[in-house]
């Protein structure tokens, strides 16, 4: 991991610990290229029970709008997530 991103990620877990609840539902939103193996990939980064998984094509098609609804227990498992999402290729976190 870049210096660039464990900064981000340690601002990221201060703001969640600040302004949130744990446990709580926390909102996942992603972009990603409309192929049916990246949506899986993110499906099953989220696959535990009590997550809904949305999506959403853009008007060409060619990217899908993925929002993820789970219920996490602290900063470190939403950050935990991400991490796991960031290594899906093409991927935008939002």
């Amino acid at each position: 991991m870049s210096k660039k991103e464990d900064e981000f990620y340690k601002k990221l877990k201060i703001n969640l610990e600040e302004s949130t609840r744990f446990p709580t539902d926390y909102m996942y939103k992603f972009i990603i290229p409309n192929n049916i193996k990246k949506e899986l990939q993110i499906s099953e980064i989220f696959n535990f029970q009590g997550a809904s998984l949305k999506t959403n094509a853009s008007k060409t098609g060619k990217y899908l709008s993925v929002t993820i609804l789970a219920k996490m227990k602290s900063a470190d498992d939403v950050i935990t997530k991400y991490k796991e999402a960031a290594k899906v290729e093409g991927i935008i976190s939002l």
